[in-house]
C-alpha cells in the first residue's frame, strides 16, 4: 500500500476506472447475447435496434478507452454478422 498521499488517490482512481470499464464490458457482453437471441426469434426491427445500441455502446467504450479499437471493431464485425443472420 502507498504511504503518499498522491498515490492513495491515484489507487483509489485506478479501481474506480477498472469497474467503469468492467461495465462497459459486461454490458457489450449482455447486449450481443441479446442481439443473438432476438435475431434467432426473426424480429427483424428489433434486431435493428439492438444491433444499433450495442454499436453504440461499442463505440463508447472504444473512445473512453475501456476497449481496444480492434477489439471494438472486431465485435461490431461479429454483431453485424450475427444482425444480418445466416447466408444460404
Amino acid at each position: 500500500m502507498p504511504n503518499i498521499k498522491q498515490q492513495k488517490k491515484r489507487v483509489r482512481t485506478a479501481a474506480e476506472e477498472r469497474l467503469e470499464n468492467l461495465r462497459y464490458r459486461s454490458t457489450i457482453k449482455t447486449l450481443a447475447k441479446r442481439l443473438a437471441t432476438t435475431a434467432e426469434a426473426g424480429d427483424t426491427s428489433a434486431v435493428e435496434e439492438e444491433h444499433k445500441a450495442l454499436v453504440k455502446l461499442i463505440d463508447r467504450a472504444v473512445a473512453r478507452g475501456a476497449l481496444h479499437r480492434n477489439a471494438g471493431a472486431r465485435k461490431k464485425s461479429q454483431a453485424a454478422r450475427l444482425a444480418t443472420g445466416p447466408r444460404a
